[in-house]
């Protein structure tokens, strides 16, 4: 019994039957299903019958044997750097527990996707290995380095691979640490490889293929709809991730996407390593220098401040749930409508500014901005000194006082202010 052999495995009162692959462990056997699947099976428990010998090749090297990826490089192709966080674009199923876990190095990423092969020279790098519910400020820091680095020794584009769950928060701390004058593009995946419903492929292609086009957007880059058309580019401080397992889950607020990627025309045009220009539809002019400055040359401001909270407001909560505020250097707080909170806080967040925390307002609204001047209650909280944040998202808000804080002298002007395409002068009607 070899990898590529059909077999079929009785285990139990289940049957199951399909290709062998090669297995992490010796004590579990792994299976691809006829609709694509794979499934981890205990060595021990099951009864193995080889239906037919080497009906697929199998390539026994890569992760299981920890070999490095072989990538060339010609010089008539543009350098895209792939650098890895982890996630599920880059992960694989552990078959002892049946969970999702990040295992690919950024190198194991164009081995898992061929699709890749011929659109640029890639540099892999791989900056952490984690789930992306456990991103912290650290590794944002770590990860603006290393973009920076990799702008520096001359790629054309950056692509990020990241998992879903707060990769909007990633990309906006990219636009706001980061001045390059190359494309920055996060892409990841709701569906694992191994899954016949996989967005990774597409995903990856079109993030390649948008970090090679003339623009300096930090972008997020996945499915546009339910179908394997078309991704979108959005900029990174205005998108939020609104579906927890639809492929289409990510979605510019106030607006269209920045663009769209013809997956077609990107998958034509753009494997023998020309720019697939004509795959890119712009819906606003992108950007044409990085997030805080206007120069050619790539800058990096990687200072955060790690004592920033994002506090939600909500109906009937005890105000002593804001008690771990106290001592912040910044506070943002997501309140109701127009920017509120329940009257009997205020006096709080008073006592907070009072005490050298700066307090930012932002709406629990999907759409819209702040203004505290229409109601009595966001008069009084202009009053105690809280700072409005426009239109600004909640989550980019916060990344954005985390920023400030480090970075400038005037930590309530910036956040009044534009940086990043993160705060739009006057909200419009777009549907």
């Amino acid at each position: 019994m070899q990898p590529g052999d059909r077999v079929r495995v009785d285990r139990g009162d289940v049957t199951n039957e399909g290709v062998l692959l090669p297995s992490t462990t010796r004590d579990h056997l792994v299976v691809k299903l006829e609709g694509g699947y794979n499934v981890g099976i205990d060595r021990d428990a099951a009864d193995v019958e080889v239906l037919e010998s080497g009906v697929r090749d199998v390539d026994e090297t890569g992760d299981a044997a920890g070999e490095a990826s072989e990538i060339t490089f010609d010089e008539d192709l543009p350098t895209v750097a792939l650098i890895s966080t982890g996630g599920t674009i880059a992960s694989t199923v552990d078959y002892r527990t049946g969970a999702v876990t990040a295992r690919f190095d950024a190198e194991d990423v164009l081995r898992a996707v061929p699709d890749l092969a011929g659109r640029a020279n890639y540099r892999g790098r791989v900056v952490a290995n984690i789930l992306s519910e456990n991103m912290e400020p650290g590794i944002w820091r770590d990860l603006a380095e290393a973009v920076h680095e990799e702008v520096e020794a001359g790629a054309d584009g950056v692509v990020v691979m990241h998992g879903t769950d707060t990769m909007q928060y990633s990309a906006s701390a990219l636009a706001f640490t980061l001045d390059v004058p190359v494309p920055v593009v996060f892409t990841g995946s709701q569906r694992s490889a191994d899954r016949p419903s996989s967005d990774n492929v597409m995903n990856a292609v079109c993030a390649v293929e948008a970090a090679k086009a003339d623009h300096a957007e930090t972008l997020v880059c996945m499915h546009a709809g339910p179908s394997d058309d078309a991704c979108a580019l959005h900029r990174g401080t205005r998108v939020r991730k609104n579906h927890t397992s639809r492929r289409d889950a990510f979605e510019t607020v106030g607006a269209e996407p920045l663009g769209i990627v013809d997956y077609e025309v990107a998958t034509e045009s753009g494997a023998d390593g020309d720019v697939a220009e004509d795959a890119i539809a712009w819906n606003r002019e992108p950007a044409s220098h990085g997030g805080n400055g206007t120069g050619d040359d790539p800058a990096i401001a990687a200072d955060l401040e790690s004592e920033v909270e994002l506090a939600k407001f909500t109906p009937g909560m005890d105000p002593a749930a804001w008690d771990y505020l106290e001592g912040k250097a910044g506070v943002v707080i997501e309140g109701t409508g127009l920017g509120h909170v329940h009257t009997d806080l205020i006096p709080r967040i008073e006592d907070l500014v009072e005490d050298g925390t700066v307090v930012v307002m932002t709406s629990q609204c999907l759409e819209g901005r702040v203004c505290d001047r229409v109601y009595d209650t966001g008069r009084d909280l202009l009053e105690a000194g809280v700072i409005e944040a426009g239109d600004t998202l909640p989550g980019t808000a916060k990344v954005k006082l985390m920023w400030a804080l480090a970075n400038a002298d005037d930590p309530a002007g910036v956040m009044r202010r534009d940086l990043a395409g993160e705060l739009t002068e006057e909200s419009r009607p777009w549907r």
